[in-house]
């Protein structure tokens, strides 16, 4: 077997080229392995098995079967589409999932509870909103890093199902202001034409008033001419000359009367007929004022309730304060409606006795037209003395009747006119509130917002997740675990070196050659086989995270600095505290894995990591392959540190070439 020209620590035997190549691999080795059993553990999720169990039972919601627990299910078997690969899932029972749990069949246990679907609903009007659970456990063997791929695995299938859920729910939400604002609109359009036609209806009701009271005026005054032409017509009847004079004055009055009361039977008969309709509407009115009460002051409360749950149901602040403003007027308002819709009856009553004026009126005409037809058979009544006196009693006797219907009729009639005022009063008041109740409707409408479909989804996925997370990686070691790997891996197989061959030559202390050439001729082998390991690292990790050229060359150079330097270090680790000094360098590696993980590593640890020689290595291996720069100074710090390790070797090499002469009696020990 070739043997090479270089000393062998702890004996005498030349160095083989086995013994080289060993060195050699044993970082390509371990950097090899950590890579290819660390690296992006995502892309291989489905080498860990976990048991899922679905005890949800299924809800049904307005006809609507919702089974949420075999949706989650589907999710968190079927995986994501963002995600390469999945846990290996499989649909369990209770019993078998535990058994499995417990023999290491499945690495975690996620069950679905029974009232998963009726909690994740429950944000539903009516209910009382519970938060859905789901239940993980993991094998009390799991590996280190089980537990929480398990636990991001499932925590992501639940949120984006929550995700859902929220904004589905959102998304209605959304779509109800939408459908409030125009029943709104609607209702204060309903509203506004209600009062436009009860302020018409006042002015009908005065205009109404006004003719009645002009008929209460003539049925007055002809009350006042029947009597006294009634009380002629009897003095009349005493003497017959006297009476026919008499009768045809009273043949006279009577046609003044009937043309009198002519014009006032022709207005009646005019008069505006009331149509059955508005007869009938307010029959129904008065019927059901109670109920039509009932529903204003409903109306009135459920927009108060409105108002007070809006910041609740998450409306803007200027929505709650347009809501408040609208049910303040309604309230507001609510008593003179109320108010009105009692006086229903009495409105529909007078009503009512108004739709009668125009047979009243035809009542008139057809006394007036027998007035005319008593005064011209006074006339002719005037020419028969004997027959003239008992006509003319009977006369008297009918005159009188008409005085006291006209009075009766002069009576109604102002009653009517009362009526009809009240009538006017209270349509007034009927239409004044109704247009505060549409104003207030419609500032209710114009300030709800209004959404389409696609609107209200966006607006709805945005709300459901307001914060998104851009870049975030999905390899668990992140950026730093190639340079952390690569690292650790270069620094043992310095340690390795330095275990194998000789870090001071023996024969330094025979040697005529200068110290610094002793050290650099212990130095040599080591620093050329940690330039073939940087080489080899670099390249099994291009084999696993296939950088670009450019990248993986600076990469490279690092690694072999790297090598160099840690083979320096190593060599005056040996060299300056001999055995000891392989024992520091195993701390230096461990210290360097242990700050280089996780960022919750004691101050006092990072702290000391900081100044070791991995430190510069591994910053400027950073800076090599991502964007945190610091590579120059990496590079410096490796090059400071070689210089002092060579510097410190030189030294060693200088006490190991002064010694006693009982040292010289004594047989030669290893380095």
């Amino acid at each position: 077997m070739t043997r090479i020209p270089i000393e062998r620590a702890r004996a005498r035997r030349p160095i083989t080229w086995i013994t080289i190549v060993g060195v050699v691999l044993l970082p390509v080795v371990i950097g090899g392995l950590l890579v290819a059993a660390l690296y992006n553990p995502v892309e291989r999720l489905e080498q860990v098995s976990a048991a899922v169990v679905n005890d949800d039972e299924p809800v049904t919601i307005d006809g609507q079967y919702i089974p949420l627990g075999r949706q989650l299910t589907a999710g968190l078997v079927s995986g994501s589409d963002d995600e390469a690969s999945n846990l290996t899932w499989t649909i369990s029972n209770t019993e078998d999932a535990a058994a499995g749990l417990a023999d290491g069949t499945y690495s975690a246990v996620v069950t679905i509870p029974s009232d998963f679907s009726a909690a994740a609903t429950s944000t539903r009007p009516g209910q009382t909103p519970q938060q859905a659970t789901i239940e993980v456990r993991t094998a009390p063997d799991a590996l280190v890093v089980d537990d929480a791929i398990t636990a991001q695995v499932t925590r992501t299938a639940a949120s984006l199902m929550g995700d859902g859920l929220s904004q589905a729910y959102l998304e209605n939400v959304f779509l109800g202001f939408t459908t409030l604002g125009d029943q709104l609109g609607e209702a204060a359009d309903g509203a506004s034409t209600w009062a436009d036609g009860a302020r018409e209806a006042a002015d009908g009701t005065i205009s109404l008033a006004d003719g009645v009271r002009q008929l209460a005026s003539g049925a007055g005054q002809l009350s006042s001419g029947a009597g006294t032409w009634a009380a002629g017509a009897a003095s009349a009847a005493d003497g017959l000359d006297s009476w026919a004079a008499g009768a045809r004055r009273t043949a006279s009055g009577v046609a003044t009367i009937s043309s009198q009361l002519t014009p006032i039977a022709d207005g009646l008969a005019q008069a505006p007929q009331i149509p059955q309709q508005v007869v009938d509407a307010a029959q129904g009115l008065a019927a059901n004022s109670e109920q039509i009460q009932a529903t204003v002051t409903d109306a009135a409360d459920r927009l108060s309730a409105l108002a007070a749950s809006c910041a609740e149901e998450g409306g803007s602040a200027e929505l709650c304060a347009a809501l408040e403003q609208v049910a303040a007027q309604a309230n507001d308002a609510l008593p003179q409606v109320t108010g009105m819709i009692g006086q229903s009856q009495a409105i529909a009553d007078g009503v009512g006795g108004l739709a009668q004026l125009p047979a009243l009126g035809a009542g008139l005409q057809q006394m007036a037209a027998g007035l005319g037809e008593a005064s011209a058979g006074m006339n002719a009544l005037a020419g028969g003395a004997s027959e003239a006196a008992g006509g003319v009693r009977q006369l008297a006797d009918g005159a009188s009747g008409i005085a006291s219907g006209a009075s009766g009729l002069a009576s109604g009639a102002a009653g009517a006119a009362d009526g009809a005022d009240a009538l006017a009063s209270g349509v007034e008041q009927l239409a004044g509130g109704s247009d505060t109740l549409a104003s207030g409707l419609h500032q209710a409408s114009d300030s709800l917002p209004s959404y389409t479909d696609d609107e209200a989804q966006s607006l709805a996925e945005v709300v459901t997740t307001p914060v998104g997370a851009d870049g975030a990686g999905t390899n668990l070691f992140g950026a730093s675990a190639i340079p952390l790997l690569a690292m650790v891996a270069l620094w043992f197989g310095g340690i390795a070196s330095y275990i194998a061959l000789q870090a001071v030559p023996r024969s330094a202390l025979t040697s005529r050659r200068p110290s610094a050439l002793l050290a650099l001729r212990g130095l040599w082998p080591a620093a050329a086989i940690g330039a073939v390991q940087g080489a080899l690292v670099a390249g099994v990790v291009q084999l696993a995270a296939s950088y670009d050229a450019g990248t993986w060359w600076g990469f490279a150079a690092v690694c072999v600095l790297a090598g160099v330097a840690f083979a320096a270090v190593n060599q005056a680790l040996v060299a300056v505290f001999g055995g000891a000094g392989r024992w520091i360098a195993t701390l230096v590696g461990v210290l360097a894995v242990a700050t280089g993980i996780v960022s919750t590593a004691p101050q006092v640890l990072a702290a000391v990591a900081g100044i070791l020689p991995t430190a510069p290595a591994y910053n400027s291996m950073v800076g090599a392959l991502t964007a945190a720069g610091g590579v120059g100074a990496g590079v410096a710090g490796m090059l400071i540190w070689s210089v002092l390790a060579f510097g410190a070797t030189v030294l060693a090499v200088v006490r190991r070439r002064t010694t006693s002469a009982r040292a010289l009696l004594a047989a030669p020990a290893a380095a």
